[in-house]
């Protein structure tokens, strides 16, 4: 069986990776997480798989790394970061240590003990504010905007700039679904909760575009790059569909279709804004990639969840990257 090490997969899409993962039986996985946002649950349940471990550490612990490399544990899916604006604007200086100066530490290791592939979660965030009317590739322009596509993209340059290194770099686009750890902070995810509670919602720059990508096509890519990896070493993706560019108040429409609640403000000049549409030809040319679920999927999903659970607006709404309970 394949060994795995997933840095940072205790959070909202590493738990959906290692799901998928672990359902093919393909793999033994290891995963490291310092839990910066306190003690996840989920991570209970997989202790029962044979396949899968779990590490409380910071990946910089160069014993425990050593040691995973040295009994083969060499393809690296790296998922840690503050991820979004919004949460390293809170904490720029951890911001800066986890997303550049440990995530650049931890390369330099990967590299010295040779390892089979590096795949580093990169974002669309790094296109940041773009007036082109055409489909942004992969050689377009980075503009990043916030403290976590700047980190993104300066970590980006670095592995470009190292010779003897298998990673591959995914500009991801936004995520949108359901996880073990969930996160209600996320534009379609938390549209589709205040909408569902019957809530005001106000929007900011409504016609503003991004990409959006489900949480189960995620973890689909990181299934299909773990066995091409001789065939994306050394590339850059975009990741997602031309067709799932988006602009809020088309998101908005998608989902009151399904949703009564007409109770929407829109507002100019939000404190985010991101503009940006991408092209995605390349990775579905080279890796036949195409995602299978649609927003109208995660609208769905999310309002089936929100139905059945028994939590509180207010306890939902506590979901996401707000507040870091294990600063280190």
């Amino acid at each position: 069986m394949k060994k795995i090490l997933v840095i940072g997969g205790a959070g909202y899409i590493g738990q959906v990776v290692i799901d998928e993962l672990l359902k093919k039986k393909k793999y033994k996985i290891v995963c490291i997480d310092n839990l910066l946002y306190g003690k996840v649950k989920n991570i209970d349940f997989y202790k029962k798989n044979k396949d899968f471990k779990f590490i409380k550490s910071d990946f910089t612990n160069l014993k425990i790394i050593k040691n995973l490399f040295d009994i083969g544990y060499k393809d690296v899916i790296f998922l840690a970061a503050l991820v979004g604006d919004p949460i390293s604007k809170k904490y720029p200086i951890l911001s800066n240590k986890i997303m550049f100066n440990n995530t650049k530490k931890f390369i330099q290791i990967c590299k010295k003990n040779k390892v089979n592939s590096f795949l580093f979660a990169s974002t669309c965030s790094n296109y940041g504010l773009s007036s082109s009317k055409k489909l942004l590739n992969e050689n377009a322009k980075l503009r990043p905007l916030s403290i976590y596509a700047k980190n993104k993209v300066k970590i980006e340059k670095y592995l470009l700039s190292l010779k003897k290194l298998n990673f591959t770099i995914l500009r991801f686009s936004t995520a949108f679904g359901l996880s073990g750890r969930m996160r209600f902070d996320l534009t379609v995810n938390e549209f589709i909760k205040v909408l569902f509670f019957n809530k005001e919602l106000l929007v900011y720059d409504q016609h503003t575009y991004r990409p959006y990508l489900h949480t189960k096509d995620f973890a689909r890519l990181f299934y299909i790059l773990l066995n091409k990896k001789n065939k994306i070493a050394r590339k850059v993706y975009n990741v997602g569909s031309n067709n799932n560019n988006y602009s809020k108040r088309t998101i908005l429409q998608r989902i009151q279709k399904f949703v009564k609640n007409k109770k929407i403000k829109f507002k100019k000049f939000g404190n985010d804004p991101r503009n940006y549409r991408v092209n995605f030809n390349k990775i579905k040319r080279d890796l036949n990639f195409r995602p299978r679920y649609t927003i109208n999927y995660g609208i769905v999903e999310i309002l089936n969840f929100l139905k059945n659970s028994k939590l509180s607006y207010n306890k939902l709404s506590k979901m996401g990257n707000y507040i870091i309970k294990n600063e280190t």
